[in-house]
């Protein structure tokens, strides 16, 4: 506290000091700080004691939680399927089935970053698929069959990361624009055997860029190597006796997508090379299709959505391509449309239709409809239900190609000899963590 200084017994309760005639004039208004008490210096060491630890504190704990963080999260879906023809059993016939991982596959992970300093980060990521009913892993039991990779990114330019990942037809197309990413309908609304690998193409031993967004426009790209030498670029095998065989399995894809406002638009091209191999590049549900004599799966796809206030329309287009060893082309057209609205926070219906056309010595055509209903009992977990219907048409050398709703033959098979439709049903739940 400062005085101005008149005596050495001057005190702060003094309100009658002495006058100015009293002390000299080059002392008059003369600052001083008077020397603290006891009891103050005492206050004054425990306070900056104080300060001193909650500093240190600070300093250790803050930077801590900024430089690095693991989450873990994941979501279970099950429910009661029903379809009317199902050759997964005996025959055709009737079934009634616990199935898990249809709106969306369960799955639970890891995914971490540390803050390296100037916008740069390390990541990781690390998601296993299991299924509910039994407790069995997914993707053909691998730990983490569903996302395995670490990587660098930077703010204001990207990522590149390593391991195994998804494709950008996956990536691009199948979440924002298929019937299948946009509704609960999910698994079941994907393509038959998922061929123009929408919901599933996961690339092994893969480098990824993802850029940043500039002013809604995002775009990648991806490599997956064989894995053997002398075979970048998955050349065929050839034997002794001049027949051309399987060769090593290579993958690329590319993809770009613009988002303004409620409109979106996007697109993505997947090469993948002797699809079939033995050390194959991808996994995915394609194993499902006869791949054995496939020198290359080519897809390429365009969508878009437009969100008009409750209400979200969607479109897509996609062209896949089997090229066999000895020349021959197998090609899938497949056109969606759909649309979702938001009746309450609560309550979303959807509905889509999609048609699918196969053509090279077979001449098939599928049309599914596709309808739910979606409620929401908290911002984690939901329940549904959904009807689909699929119609078969055409032949296969001869003979009346079959329906099979989903994008494996896991969920209910084909509809069976003498069947050309496949209706199902399904009441689930759906749980975030």
């Amino acid at each position: 506290m400062d005085l101005t200084y008149v005596s050495d017994k001057v005190r702060p309760s003094q309100v009658n000091g002495p006058q100015e005639s009293d002390v000299p004039k080059h002392l008059l208004h003369r600052p001083l700080t008077l020397p603290p008490t006891l009891r103050e210096i005492v206050l004054n060491r425990k306070s900056l004691l104080a300060i001193a630890a909650l500093a240190a504190f600070a300093a250790s704990a803050a930077p801590a939680q900024a430089q690095s963080s693991v989450t873990l999260y994941g979501l279970i879906d099950a429910g009661i399927s029903y379809a009317n023809h199902s050759a997964a059993g005996t025959g055709s016939s009737k079934i009634f089935k616990y199935d898990d991982g249809v709106s969306q596959g369960s799955r639970w992970g890891l995914r971490g970053a540390e803050d390296l300093g100037g916008g740069l980060k390390a990541i990781f990521t690390l998601e296993s698929g299991f299924n509910s009913g039994n407790g069995t892993l997914g993707q053909g039991g691998a730990e983490f069959g569903r996302q395995a990779y670490v990587g660098i990114s930077k703010s204001d330019v990207g990522s590149v990361t390593l391991g195994r990942q998804y494709s950008f037809s996956t990536d691009y197309l199948g979440g924002a624009y298929s019937i299948g990413g946009q509704t609960v309908a999910g698994n079941y609304a994907y393509h038959i055997n998922d061929v123009d690998q929408l919901t599933s193409s996961r690339i092994n031993n893969s480098i990824k860029f993802s850029s940043a967004n500039f002013y809604g426009v995002t775009f990648g790209g991806l490599y997956g190597f064989s894995n053997q030498a002398g075979a970048f670029s998955g050349s065929p095998t050839t034997t002794a006796g001049g027949v051309t065989t399987q060769g090593s399995s290579r993958a690329y894809s590319f993809g770009l997508n613009y988002a303004a406002g409620p409109f979106s638009i996007g697109t993505a091209y997947t090469d993948i090379h002797f699809p079939a191999s033995a050390t194959p590049a991808f996994s995915t549900s394609i194993a499902n299709v006869a791949t054995g004599g496939t020198k290359d799966l080519r897809t390429f796809g365009i969508g878009a959505n437009y969100k008009i206030a409750d209400a979200t329309l969607f479109a897509l287009w996609t062209n896949t391509r089997f090229e066999a060893i000895g020349g021959a082309t197998s090609k899938f057209n497949t056109y969606e449309l759909g649309g979702k609205y938001a009746f309450t926070p609560a309550v979303t219906g959807s509905l889509g239709y999609t048609y699918m056309k196969l053509t090279d010595a077979a001449q098939g055509k599928w049309q599914q409809v596709d309808a739910s209903v979606d409620y929401s009992l908290s911002k984690r977990t939901d329940v549904y239900v959904l009807g689909i219907y699929q119609h078969a048409s055409g032949s296969n050398n001869g003979t009346d190609v079959q329906a099979q709703i989903g994008s494996s033959t896991s969920y209910f098979g084909t509809s069976g000899r003498g069947a050309n439709d496949q209706i199902a049903a399904r009441v689930g739940i759906r749980h975030k963590f």
